[in-house]
């Protein structure tokens, strides 16, 4: 691009933000795009910037010349993404680089139609490498059902989660995967506030042992009161020293 192909460019960026071209612009945006022709790939660079809303509202849309680079190799690499090289049989290397170079200028450009639809493999795999997957032990594809099947009940029971939380509590009727909960309700857990250990029916039922009758669960009660009476009147029965009290020294 000289500097008289880069006033045209500058003229039409003009009609998009209002800049007044001059003699020193168009020189100097010359000599940033030395390497990049004036040609409708540049000018629909130009027109794709401005079609893009900035990230900022309040910001004024102003290209540059890397601007125009930029969005011109993204126009030109869009009509390569489904490019395929076409050989021709017993070329050389320069030749193949020629023509490879050749195709790639002419999709790129515009002056070929771009390929419309992704090169895909054809054919399925051939009668020896079939017969060597069979050697190998392959039965042959598997056939995947439309709808898929219930589990079977053994097959449920062999994912549950272990522990106590893999069981429903008998106790708060805690869901399986959630901790126990008290059953004194408060106005940061309406549903009882959730326990750090399991209830004891919810560890006995979990590891298979008999749930407790209601008179066994009275007597345990009963013991575990009996316990804690006695734990306090040993603390009642213990001397404990009051406090010394030592004043600092004024």
């Amino acid at each position: 691009m000289n500097a008289e192909e880069a006033a045209a460019l500058l003229a039409h960026c003009s009609g998009f933000d209002n800049r007044q071209p001059s003699v020193a612009a168009a020189q100097s945006w010359a000599a940033a795009l030395g390497d990049v022709p004036f040609d409708q790939d540049a000018r629909d660079a130009v027109a794709r910037y401005y079609t893009t809303p900035p990230q900022n509202p309040n910001e004024r849309l102003w290209i540059l010349p890397h601007h125009v680079r930029t969005l011109r190799t993204k126009i030109r690499n869009t009509r390569l993404e489904n490019f395929q090289y076409e050989p021709v049989a017993d070329e050389t290397v320069g030749e193949y680089l020629a023509r490879y170079r050749g195709q790639v200028q002419a999709i790129a450009s515009g002056r070929i139609a771009a390929p419309s639809g992704r090169p895909a493999l054809e054919g399925g795999p051939s009668r020896e490498f079939m017969a060597e997957l069979e050697a190998r032990g392959w039965d042959g594809n598997r056939t995947v059902p439309d709808e898929d099947d219930e589990p079977a009940a053994e097959l449920i029971d062999t994912v549950r989660r272990t522990g106590p939380l893999g069981v429903v509590c008998p106790m708060c009727a805690a869901e399986i995967g959630f901790p126990c909960k008290s059953s004194h309700a408060t106005k940061k857990h309406p549903l009882g506030r959730p326990l750090a250990k399991p209830h004891t029916a919810r560890v006995r039922a979990a590891s298979g042992e008999p749930q407790q009758t209601p008179k066994q669960r009275a007597a345990e009660e009963e013991r575990i009161r009996a316990a804690s009476a006695r734990a306090l009147a040993r603390l009642d029965d213990q001397d404990i020293p009051d406090a010394d009290i030592v004043e600092e020294a004024s």
